[in-house]
């Protein structure tokens, strides 16, 4: 399979991510929207990964790229590809699913717990089991309605919607799995701006807190086996 990564700012990259699709084989390309790189054909990525981002779906006057990303992804979905998308890489799923995409009642920045929610309907159960429940690292003012036919995965205590999964193959995690020590400083270093001291938004100190990494290194590593596992991406 070949991984294809979307970037939109320098400071938001695949971090851990990278390692995880190296260590399963699968050769990795990109595409830095922000450095005016050009999409591939969609046609020869098999998994692609969707960064975030302070920018918005309905940024696109300010960022004209988000219409061809947009497509792009609608075209990587259509053909049967594995999308997997974190924070605004979510945000851009679900938009291209047909879901709304808004502000959140609350900016959660930090590290606070995810729980997952119960599939109702256990005939639509996802091969994507996420633990009842684990803290992970969010940065995001923006949230997304669950697409039409996806399933709701996880949920937190300032964010109802935190991860869907469409199809068993088009994954939305509003949250960082694949946050590394270094990826964390260069957030905190790029948009420090944003820690407003609101509810849901911790100070410098506890963002730089490196007690959850492994465990959330880990549960990413779970979630990319998995969905490589499923892949049915046409040849």
């Amino acid at each position: 399979m070949r991984a294809h990564f979307i970037q939109h700012v320098p400071f938001e990259g695949p971090a851990h991510a990278a390692v995880i699709l190296k260590e399963l084989g699968m050769p990795l390309s990109g595409t830095r929207l922000h450095a005016g790189e050009a999409l591939p054909d969609p046609g020869s990525v098999d998994f692609l990964l969707v960064m975030g981002g302070p920018m918005g779906v309905h940024d696109g006057d300010r960022h004209p790229w988000l219409k061809e990303e947009m497509l792009f992804i609608e075209k990587c979905v259509g053909r049967g590809a594995t999308v997997l998308g974190i924070c605004l890489g979510a945000q851009l799923i679900a938009h291209v699913l047909g879901a709304e995409v808004r502000k959140n009642p609350y900016r959660e920045i930090g590290w606070f717990p995810v729980e997952s929610v119960p599939s109702a309907d256990s005939a639509s159960a996802s091969r994507i089991v996420l633990p009842g429940r684990f803290t992970a690292f969010h940065w995001h003012g923006d949230t997304f309605d669950i697409p039409r036919g996806a399933l709701h995965l996880a949920r937190s205590a300032a964010c109802e919607n935190q991860a869907f999964i469409y199809d068993d193959r088009v994954l939305g995690l509003q949250f960082h799995l694949e946050s590394t020590p270094e990826s964390v400083d260069l957030l905190i270093e790029n948009a420090r701006h944003e820690l407003d001291g609101s509810a849901w938004v911790q100070d410098e100190r506890e963002l730089s807190r490196r007690d959850f990494f492994s465990e959330s290194n880990g549960l990413m590593k779970y979630i990319m086996e998995n969905l490589v596992k499923g892949s049915t991406v046409p040849s």
